[in-house]
């Protein structure tokens, strides 16, 4: 892989990861443009792992009062805010993470293909203008109850599905609940930091077991990237969502599951 096309992929993931628009859509047609179905494992993992380092950078304060009252409510701190909202981040990752071990397979062969893609876009991303035009709740991430993160819990594992995108599911089923747009997003974020760790550790150990086919200088490059595009979108994003709203990312959803239809089917 060339500087260009390690650039090219790099932006394309930093952006759309955390943007409820499908971060898998867009590489596949990235791919489909440069000829590439697959960009490799390893660029896959440093891709990951530099969104992974911008979202930590980004809520380095947030992770730091998490982590920190959670520790000291073992030594007799008693519970605050940030502990409880520690617990419901590892709560709610556990959903996702069982049933992404238990159906890993089929998301990377029976589901992953443009039409499975191209629905979940169009099916999902109405969704999400349902519930952005539906909700107008003002809760936040630390006003859930263990029932709200245990739907939003389940609501991630879809994401196994090519398409739906994590951020966009559980963003959606946040709304639902009642939370308002930008805590509907922080609380997405939150939750992607150990869904993101824990892949990206299981895609070191395959890598490590098969070894590397791209130069170190791309895979560098796409990392640094990665990381400046990721933390970037994250701020931009929630500003945007702030004044506008989630409805020009529901008419994108549509318009690029129509693409991926009229590209590959």
């Amino acid at each position: 892989m060339d500087y260009v096309t390690a650039i090219i992929l790099a932006l394309v993931q930093g952006i759309t990861e955390f943007l409820p628009v499908s971060s898998q859509a867009h590489l596949v047609l990235a791919g489909a443009w440069f000829g590439e179905v697959y960009q490799g494992l390893d660029f896959d993992v440093i891709l990951h792992a530099g969104s992974l380092v911008a979202v930590v950078a980004y809520f380095r304060k947030e992770l730091f009062a998490m982590a920190n009252d959670w520790l000291r409510s073992f030594a007799g701190g008693g519970q605050t805010k940030d502990s409880k909202l520690a617990w419901w981040v590892i709560l709610g990752t556990i959903p996702a993470g069982a049933l992404g071990i238990l159906l890993k397979d089929y998301a990377e062969t029976t589901w992953r293909s443009p039409l499975v893609m191209a629905l979940a876009l169009i099916g999902f991303g109405l969704l999400l203008g349902l519930a952005d035009w539906k909700g107008r709740g003002q809760r936040s991430e630390y006003d859930l109850a263990l029932k709200d993160v245990v739907i939003i819990g389940f609501s991630q594992a879809l994401a196994l599905i090519p398409g739906t995108s994590r951020s966009g599911i559980t963003m959606t089923a946040a709304l639902f609940l009642g939370m308002s747009r930008e805590s509907a997003a922080r609380f997405s974020f939150l939750l992607s930091v150990p869904v993101i760790a824990a892949a990206g550790l299981l895609y070191t150990i395959e890598l490590i077991q098969e070894g590397t086919t791209m130069g170190w200088g791309a895979l560098f490059t796409g990392f640094v990237v990665a990381v400046l595009s990721t933390y970037a979108c994250i701020h931009y994003f929630l500003a945007f969502i702030k004044r506008i709203g989630m409805q020009p990312f529901v008419l994108y959803r549509i318009i690029l599951g129509a693409l991926l239809l009229a590209v590959f089917w």
